[in-house]
């Protein structure tokens, strides 16, 4: 399961929206995620839905990489999608058992809470996979570049930001070694009740601390020994530049930004 788990790791590739510019991407998903928010009807959100349907193939992302990232949300989506689908009475009854009541209004608010969940964690995915790193730390220290006016530590905070995305992969790896090597040791992680669980993971949380503090010292000298000094002076080796692509790119999701817009109108 823990490998699974996707989160901050980027795919290489040359597909259209790798080559994207990492601050227009940045905006970009930041207007999709607010589009998504905008559609309040499932025709709406349809539009959202064509959308991430077009943009995911032109990625070249395998598919079984987006299914990583959505399959940890996997029981979020569900719970979401069953207390919307039970709780929720109003409209035209399809079934009803004792409490138990499913009405039209209860299906279409769970199917459009899921379907939105999964928007998000796909166009918020593609982000990721189609960005590097160190692309994307110079995306949020650029788009932030204004907040130095005001003595906020810009750079500071976009490394920061970018370095615990990156660790996020490496601190999965950790688990994934620690809980093999106690269940090597006989520990009994898998079976027993809620608190037998959380007294097992107890053996995995103190060695991941010690390897997160040790895997920040490494970093820190690593740093240091590169006589690294914050965004004072510092010089880059890729530049960002937009191109005409990127201007495509944001006329076509404009389009569908206004379709969101045209459709709950409409309905």
């Amino acid at each position: 399961m823990l490998k699974d788990i996707t989160i901050g790791q980027f795919f290489p590739g040359k597909s259209v929206i790798h080559r994207m510019d990492a601050r227009v991407k940045l905006l970009l998903t930041a207007a999709f995620i607010v589009m998504l928010f905008v559609a309040d009807s499932i025709q709406a959100l349809c539009v959202g839905v064509a959308f991430t349907l077009i943009v995911y193939p032109i990625s070249g992302i395998p598919l079984k990489m987006m299914w990583k990232s959505v399959k940890p949300i996997l029981p979020i989506i569900i719970i979401t999608a069953f207390l919307n689908l039970f709780f929720i009475r109003t409209g035209d009854v399809y079934f009803h058992w004792k409490i138990v009541k499913i009405t039209e209004d209860g299906v279409k608010t769970a199917s459009f809470m899921a379907i939105r969940i999964v928007c998000l964690i796909v166009g918020s995915s593609i982000l990721t996979y189609t960005t590097s790193p160190i692309d994307l730390t110079d995306a949020i220290e650029r788009l932030l570049s204004p907040l130095k006016k005001v003595k906020v530590p810009v750079h500071e905070l976009a490394m920061m930001m970018t370095i615990a995305l990156r660790f996020i992969p490496t601190l999965i790896e950790e688990t994934d070694k620690i809980m093999s090597a106690q269940k090597a040791r006989g520990a009994d992680i898998e079976t027993g009740g809620l608190i037998k669980k959380a007294k097992a993971l107890v053996p995995i949380l103190i060695p991941l601390f010690v390897a997160s503090f040790r895997h920040a010292e490494e970093l820190a000298l690593a740093m240091e020994c590169r006589c690294y000094h914050g965004g004072d002076g510092r010089t880059r080796m890729k530049q960002l530049k937009m191109s005409v692509l990127d201007l495509f790119g944001a006329l076509f999701l404009c389009l569908f930004f206004t379709g969101v817009i045209i459709v709950n109108i409409i309905v």
